[in-house]
């Protein structure tokens, strides 16, 4: 049933978020909130993509929003980076955050790196002020929500080439 229902919720999800994150840097609140009821449907009815159960869910969404709030609170990263975490908890597990997340920051760092290149902005200038570090069309410029969510989804699709999640 998970291929019938929380799959496609999951990478419907993932696609909303990594488009408005790529697009605006920024996710609405709806979107995060969306995920997180449908994480926890999926969860409570057995459906989910990642087969985890309700607690487990609960579990992921805190340790997800904890791991990674010390970082916004540092102005290291968005909000909505924090609550994307903390609803991959929920779809994912505990045990997959750790993975997530460098993962996702591997490929933010190569988009960085990228971005140095491409701009041809010298090591020296950064930092300087008083704007973000990366800046792109006035927004700061790597998604980190989108490389999250993209890492998930190729998780699932890596567990589904190899015959299960678990």
């Amino acid at each position: 049933m998970n291929v019938f229902v929380g799959n496609p919720l999951f990478i419907s999800w993932a696609a909303v978020v990594a488009i408005c994150d790529c697009r605006s840097r920024r996710i609405p609140d709806s979107v995060v909130v969306a995920g997180l009821a449908a994480a926890f449907g999926c969860a409570l009815v057995q459906c989910g993509p990642f087969g985890i159960a309700l607690g487990q869910a609960a579990i992921g969404a805190s340790i997800g929003l904890a791991a990674l709030l010390p970082f916004f609170a540092l102005g290291a990263m968005g909000a909505a980076d924090v609550k994307v975490f903390a609803a991959l908890g929920a779809w994912c597990g505990m045990h997959a955050l750790l993975g997530l997340w460098m993962a996702a920051s591997l490929a933010a760092g190569v988009h960085a790196l990228w971005l140095l290149i491409t701009t041809r902005t010298r090591l020296a200038s950064l930092g300087r002020h008083g704007s973000p570090t990366f800046e792109l069309a006035g927004k700061a410029s790597t998604p980190y929500a989108a490389c999250l969510t993209v890492a998930a989804s190729a998780w699932l699709l890596l567990q589904g080439l190899v015959g299960g999640v678990r």
